[in-house]
């Protein structure tokens, strides 16, 4: 099996590749999304092993790029982040697997494999939470729900705070409150968010 892992922590990507070469496995890796998409290309793995916070486009991004690059991509995403949030988004993404870091490290090449069979591996606890979570999007306040609606359009933080007749700081600091309700690193994956949720 030919595995490409995006990771950039060169200790994860070490322990990663020392596991599965005792498998048998022939591991590829890519610090970044850009250096990743040009080894999914050139290399054409059998699975594509994903850290979502990545320099640059976030691991989320890259499993779309990847997928319209190829629509039978297996992706699994390898995150720090053990909230719901980020295993819905990623699965919505398209990736078949997620697997946290501070978890048993067996747990990732059972995902591998999971996957490489055509299953989707979840944790099992992280499985029952997921199918507990309540919509990120119902913990924004009134305030919240319509400068994401605004980002939505298109507009700018200053635009926001014209139009909304409240200070730029006051915007900035929401969107940083957003950012952590739901799982955002910029305004501009907030703007995706609120896109996204027209589309559905």
């Amino acid at each position: 099996m030919r595995i490409l892992i995006v990771d950039d922590h060169p200790i994860i990507v070490s322990g990663c590749v020392a596991m599965l070469a005792a498998e048998a496995m022939e591991v590829f890796d890519a610090r970044d999304a850009e250096t990743g998409f040009a080894a999914f290309v050139e290399k054409k793995p059998d699975i594509a092993v994903l850290d979502i916070s990545l320099p640059g486009a976030s691991g989320l991004d890259l499993a779309r790029r990847l997928l319209t690059q190829d629509p039978q991509a297996k992706i699994v995403m390898f995150s720090m982040n053990d909230d719901p949030i980020f295993a819905a988004r990623a699965i919505e993404a398209g990736a078949k697997g997620y697997v946290t870091k501070n978890d048993d490290p067996w747990l990732l090449l059972e995902a591998l494999r999971e996957v490489a069979a055509g299953g989707v591996f979840l944790m099992p606890q992280m499985a029952a939470r997921l199918a507990f979570a309540k919509d990120p999007l119902e913990a924004l306040n009134a305030r919240e729900a319509e400068i994401l609606r605004l980002l939505g359009a298109g507009m700018g933080l200053g635009e926001i705070a014209d139009a909304t007749g409240v200070s730029y700081k006051t915007i900035a600091n929401s969107c940083s409150i957003m950012k952590k309700k739901l799982g955002a690193r910029t305004p501009v994956e907030l703007a995706r968010i609120a896109l996204e949720q027209k589309r559905t």
